[in-house]
């Protein structure tokens, strides 16, 4: 088994990446959580993996973060739910957001998810409920400042999703006012 990758980020075509380690070339599916996070091509990249086998493919999934592999991992031993629909999952919720959605046993939120159906997201929430960490299910917002909380909303208002926003907000120093904030977070989005 492929449990982690640690090379050069030599091409990406979302989700797939192509990583060389040591000469070998390793195409990597990914979330979008995990290819907004990465590195320029050419850079190093180090990913967590979980390899699949298949009759007709093997297949290599990469992530950033240990709670976003274990939160696939999760999602994959569920019925009906194979690694695409995982990746798909990860793509449209945060870890964090899919924490909260199963806590609050949220399913509208996972029916926005492309893919993802009423009776499914009825079983996700059944299946892992007490499967997440209560950790994961902490809010966002509870690090952030009232005023990078407005700058979020706002954000969020002119049409910019969730996962945008917040990447936008760490790149703003934490003591900044709402108006600045807007300015700076929206040439960083128009980059």
């Amino acid at each position: 088994m492929i449990g982690r990758l640690s090379g050069t980020l030599v091409h990406k075509a979302p989700p797939v990446l192509l990583v060389d380690v040591h000469g070998v070339g390793y195409e990597v599916s990914v979330p979008m959580s995990t290819f907004f996070n990465l590195p320029a091509v050419g850079e190093p990249v180090v990913l967590l993996t979980h390899f699949v086998v298949r009759e007709d493919a093997q297949v290599l999934f990469g992530f950033l973060s240990p709670a976003e592999r274990d939160t696939f991992v999760q999602l994959i031993k569920i019925s009906g739910v194979g690694p695409r629909t995982a990746l798909s999952i990860l793509s449209g919720l945060s870890v964090t957001e899919l924490a909260q959605a199963v806590t609050r046993q949220d399913a509208a939120r996972l029916v926005k998810v492309p893919g993802i159906g009423k009776k499914t997201a009825e079983r996700l929430l059944l299946e892992l409920k007490g499967r997440l960490g209560p950790d994961l299910a902490a809010p966002p917002s509870a690090a952030m400042n009232d005023a990078q909380a407005d700058i979020g909303q706002a954000l969020q208002a002119l049409g910019y999703n969730e996962r945008e926003a917040q990447a936008a907000l760490k790149a703003l120093p934490p003591d900044i006012g709402v108006s600045e904030g807007i300015k700076l977070a929206l040439r960083a989005l128009n980059r």
